[in-house]
C-alpha cells in the first residue's frame, strides 16, 4: 500500500522538488520583464491546444469508461466523530491497530453505478486497506483504535457520478459505525495524447484535483504557492468533453529581501461555467488528467 500512495504523491512531489530548487532568489519564479499580454496569449493557446488533443480522443473514450474517484474514498463513521481530538487523530491519519487483519487480497470486486452500469477492478485487502489509512502514526497524540473489520461497501463520487463500491469497514473503539474505506483500485489514468507544454509556454503544473463541488459547479485544485508568492491564480477552459486548468504564480515582492526555498501546497477552487460532470479534468503544462488526492485512500495516479 506504501507504493499506491507514493504514486498518488508523485505529481505533487515534483512540482515541489522544482520550486524548491529555485533556491534563494528574488522573485520565485515571478516572470519579471515578460510581457503579460503575450503570456496569457501563450496560455490560452497551450489550453485550447490541450482540449483540441483530448476531447474525442481514445484517451477520453477510455478515461469514461473507467473508475476515477472524484471525491473521498475514506468516509468516518456516519454521526461524526465524537470530538476534536477524534476529528484530528483521523486527519493525521493516527490509528492504533488491537488485534490483527486478513492478510488474504480478494478475488476482485465491481463498482456499480446508477443505471446498473459497473465495472469489475481489483480489491486491495483488509491489512493494505488499513495501511493506507495510517500516517504519521505519534503515541503521544490522540489516536483512534481499530478493534476490527469487515467487507462490505460505501458510496463513492466518481467521474462517472456516484457509484456503488466493495469497501472496508473498520470498527473503531467506542464508535457503533465503522469507518468506510473503499477498496475497489481505481482505473489507471490514459496516456495523454499530448506531451508536456514547451518551455517558452508560461505556467506551471498543478498538483492534483483536491475536490469537486456538490453541485458540480466549482473544482479545487492543490497548486505550489512559493515564499514570495500570492496564491497562484488558476484560469479554466471549458469544452464540452474537458476542463483545462492553466496555473500561474501570483507575484507579490518581497520588500528587497530574499526568497527562501520555502513552497506549500495551496487549494485553489475555480468555478465553472456549467456543471463538471463526466469532462475530464486536465492540467495546460502537463496535458494530463489530475488525479483525486485525498488524505487517506487508494487512489492511484500514473503507473
Amino acid at each position: 500500500m506504501r507504493s499506491l500512495r507514493s504514486h498518488l504523491l508523485s505529481p505533487f512531489t515534483v512540482i515541489v522538488a522544482c520550486a524548491v530548487g529555485l533556491g534563494v532568489v528574488a522573485g520565485c519564479d515571478s516572470g519579471g520583464g515578460r510581457d503579460a499580454a503575450a503570456d496569457a496569449r501563450a496560455s490560452a493557446r497551450r489550453a485550447r491546444a490541450v482540449a483540441a488533443a483530448w476531447d474525442g480522443s481514445t484517451a477520453a473514450r477510455a478515461w469514461r469508461v473507467g473508475y476515477h474517484p472524484m471525491g473521498e474514498v475514506t468516509l468516518p463513521p456516519r454521526g461524526g466523530l465524537h470530538n476534536r481530538a477524534d476529528e484530528q487523530a483521523f486527519r493525521d491519519g493516527n490509528f492504533v491497530l488491537r488485534g490483527t487483519l486478513a492478510t488474504a487480497n480478494p478475488v476482485g470486486g465491481r463498482v456499480t453505478w446508477t443505471g446498473g452500469r459497473s465495472l469489475a477492478r481489483p480489491l486491495v485487502g483488509a491489512a493494505a486497506s488499513y495501511e493506507s489509512l495510517v500516517g504519521g502514526r505519534s503515541d503521544a497524540g490522540p489516536h483512534l483504535t481499530v478493534v476490527g473489520v469487515r467487507p462490505g461497501r460505501t458510496t463513492v463520487r466518481t467521474s462517472r457520478g456516484p457509484a456503488t463500491v466493495p469497501a472496508w469497514l473498520f470498527t473503531l473503539d467506542g464508535y457503533a459505525a465503522p469507518l468506510r474505506q473503499a477498496a475497489a483500485v481505481p482505473s489507471p489514468l490514459p496516456r495523454s495524447p499530448i506531451g508536456p507544454a514547451p518551455d517558452d509556454v508560461p505556467g506551471r503544473a498543478l498538483g492534483q484535483l483536491a475536490g469537486v463541488a456538490a453541485d458540480g459547479r466549482s473544482v479545487t485544485v492543490i497548486a505550489v504557492q512559493g515564499a514570495c508568492e500570492e496564491t497562484p491564480s488558476v484560469a479554466v477552459l471549458e469544452t464540452r468533453g474537458s476542463l483545462v486548468l492553466s496555473a500561474r504564480a501570483g507575484h507579490r515582492g518581497n520588500d528587497g529581501g530574499v526568497c527562501t526555498k520555502q513552497a506549500r501546497a495551496t487549494p485553489v477552487t475555480v468555478r465553472t461555467a456549467h456543471p463538471v460532470a463526466d469532462r475530464v479534468v486536465l492540467d495546460a503544462h502537463t496535458g494530463r488528467p489530475l488525479p483525486h488526492t485525498s488524505p487517506h485512500g487508494l487512489v492511484l495516479s500514473w503507473k
